[in-house]
């Protein structure tokens, strides 16, 4: 083989870690330090869609009020998509 042919193959390998890899570690990092931050009081949106306010937080759970009849669940924190800012609550 030529030097061109393993110049060609390392290229491809960079161009698939900074288009690929990277990126997704990037925002693996941002998501797994908005759980970590995560306080009781704290308005949020489960990866199903569940909106709700947390009331307790143990180890890797948290449990979540989700309507006027007061509903309580339980949750792991990985299932938490998005911290909602107060301004952006039902509209």
């Amino acid at each position: 083989m030529e030097w061109t042919a393993y110049i060609w193959i390392i290229a491809t390998f960079a161009l698939f870690y900074f288009l690929l890899i990277r990126p997704q570690q990037k925002r693996e990092k941002k998501d797994r330090q908005m759980r970590n931050s995560l306080e009781v009081g704290d308005n949020i949106v489960t990866i199903g869609g569940i909106v709700g306010k947390i009331l307790t937080i143990k180890d890797d759970e948290i449990t979540i009020e989700t309507s006027a009849d007061r509903t309580k669940l339980a949750f792991k924190k990985w299932c938490v998509q998005s911290k909602v800012e107060s301004g952006e609550t039902k509209e």
